[in-house]
């Protein structure tokens, strides 16, 4: 396996390069423009992007950010995980996951907790390899058009 550097995205030209990776998760975002504001506004909500890079541009990502609440106690929520299509195979989300347990034990977190949607069956075996279990179901509602 290649050797992966797995690195925070701490400067604007480096969020710019995890754009497009992204936008493989998350079609909906307007463009650039958009993504950073977004990431600026959840830096504020303590949102952090980890990367792993290859060859000097990200292959994956993982947005995160930590949580309490009563029923966990303080966790590490994983908001994003994705890693670009012509990339997969490669570990790297695994490699991101492992990051992040560590990171999650190292600020006393309780427990890593992500989302998936009810359809993605690919994502749950993975996330199943990965030694996550499900203990919930999320349940939403949309109250209007999601604000920019």
């Amino acid at each position: 396996m290649n050797h992966q550097d797995i690195r925070h995205i701490e400067t604007a030209e480096a969020l710019r390069a995890c754009f497009p990776v992204m936008r493989e998760l998350r079609p909906h975002l307007a463009g650039e423009a958009d993504f950073a504001a977004r990431i600026a506004r959840m830096r504020a909500e303590n949102y952090a992007l980890l990367a792993v890079w290859e060859g000097g541009e990200p292959v994956a990502l993982a947005g995160y950010r930590y949580q309490e609440n009563l029923i966990y106690g303080r966790f590490l929520y994983v908001d994003d995980l994705v890693t670009t299509e012509r990339s997969r195979g490669g570990r790297h989300g695994a490699s991101l996951l492992q990051a992040l347990e560590g990171i999650a034990r190292d600020a006393g977190c309780a427990k890593l907790v992500l989302d998936t949607g009810l359809g993605n069956a690919l994502a749950q075996r993975f996330y199943f390899r990965q030694g996550l279990l499900t203990g919930a179901m999320r349940f939403s509602k949309v109250l209007g058009e999601q604000a920019a």
